[in-house]
C-alpha cells in the first residue's frame, strides 16, 4: 500500500514539473485569466540616440559634481498619437532618489491619519437609562447579589473600557521625512517609466473620451493623475476631467504622496516640475524652523 502511494505521489509531481517546464499552466481552465485580460508588457522607452530633440529645460538648481542630470521626454497632448517635442532635465535629488519603502510607508499611513477622528462611543453604566433601583433584596432570595440591573455584566448594562469618541488620531511627522516621501514617490514613478512630460495641458477638445483614448493609446494605465502649476487650468482640461473617474487634475502645491501612489501613471508639466524641484530642494538647503515658536500671549511682562 506504501509503495502504491509513493508510486502516485511521484507521477504527480513529475506532471507538475514537466507542466512548468513545457508552459502549460497547472491550474483548471474556469481559474485562468482570460488572454483578453491580461495587459500588453510595459517596456521602458529609451531616449532617441541619433534624434535632434531640443531641450526644452536645463536644472536651474545646483547639482552635486559626483551627480548627473536625468532625462526625460516631453510629450505633447495636442493629438493622441506619441510624438516627442524635446527632452527635459531633471535634477537627481528630487528624481532619482533612493527608494526607502519604509518612508513611502510612513507617509502614506500618516497622510491617511492625521485628519482622521472616531465617533465610536458607547455608555458606561451611568449613562444607561434604568437601573436605579436594586434588583432584589441582598438575601434571602438566593439569587447571586446585584445592585443594578445595568452593570456590566448584565445584557443590556453599561459597556467597560469601550471606546470614549470623538477620538483624535492627529500626529505630524517631521517636515524633512516628509519632503522625503515625496522626492522618493517621485524617483520611484520616474524609475518604473510611469512619470510623463508635457509641455502644457491645451487640447484640442473639451471630450472626455479624447483624453480617454489619449490614455490607452500611450499605455498610461488604468489611472492618471496630472499636475500643473496655478490654481486655474485650461478651460478643455477642465471639463474634460470633470467627470472622469479615473484621469484627475489638481494643483502642484496639492501634489502628495497618496495621490502619487493611488494613480498608475503621473503627468507632469514643465513649470510643474519647475515648481517641485525647486520648493523640494529648498528644503535640504534651509536650517531654521519653518514655524518658529511663539508664546500665545507676546504683551506678558
Amino acid at each position: 500500500m506504501l509503495r502504491i502511494t509513493l508510486v502516485k505521489c511521484g507521477r504527480s509531481m513529475a506532471h507538475r514539473f514537466m507542466s512548468s517546464v513545457g508552459g502549460d499552466s497547472a491550474l483548471p481552465s474556469n481559474l485562468r485569466i482570460p488572454t483578453n485580460l491580461i495587459d500588453v508588457p510595459r517596456t521602458k522607452r529609451a531616449l532617441p540616440l541619433n534624434a535632434d530633440l531640443p531641450v526644452l529645460r536645463r536644472c536651474e538648481e545646483d547639482i552635486a559634481a559626483h551627480l548627473t542630470p536625468k532625462q526625460a521626454l516631453v510629450e505633447s497632448l495636442a493629438s493622441r498619437d506619441f510624438k516627442p517635442v524635446g527632452l527635459v532635465d531633471l535634477h537627481p535629488d528630487v528624481f532619482a532618489v533612493q527608494a526607502r519603502i519604509d518612508i513611502l510607508h510612513e507617509v502614506e499611513t500618516w497622510q491617511r491619519n492625521f485628519k482622521r477622528i472616531s465617533y465610536a462611543k458607547t455608555k458606561v453604566r451611568s449613562e444607561v437609562r434604568g437601573g436605579g433601583r436594586k434588583p432584589w433584596n441582598q438575601k434571602g432570595s438566593g439569587r447571586a447579589r446585584h445592585g443594578s440591573i445595568r452593570s456590566p455584566i448584565w445584557r443590556g448594562g453599561g459597556v467597560v473600557h469601550g471606546p470614549r469618541g470623538p477620538t483624535s488620531y492627529y500626529y505630524m511627522l517631521p517636515m524633512k521625512v516628509r519632503v522625503q516621501g515625496l522626492k522618493i514617490a517621485l524617483s520611484s514613478k520616474f524609475t518604473q517609466d510611469y512619470l510623463r512630460i508635457v509641455d502644457n495641458l491645451d487640447i484640442p477638445t473639451p471630450d472626455p473620451q479624447y483624453l480617454v483614448d489619449l490614455a490607452a493609446h500611450r499605455h498610461w494605465g488604468d489611472s492618471v493623475l496630472i499636475v500643473d502649476v496655478g490654481e486655474e487650468f485650461p478651460e478643455n482640461i477642465t471639463q474634460a476631467t470633470a467627470n472622469l473617474k479615473k484621469i484627475s487634475v489638481i494643483p502642484a502645491v496639492g501634489i502628495n504622496v497618496h495621490s502619487m501612489l493611488k494613480h498608475e501613471t503621473l503627468v507632469l508639466t514643465l513649470e510643474a516640475v519647475k515648481f517641485l524641484e525647486k520648493k523640494l530642494l529648498w528644503h535640504d538647503l534651509r536650517y531654521s524652523p519653518i514655524y518658529p515658536f511663539k508664546l500665545p500671549y507676546t504683551d506678558l511682562p
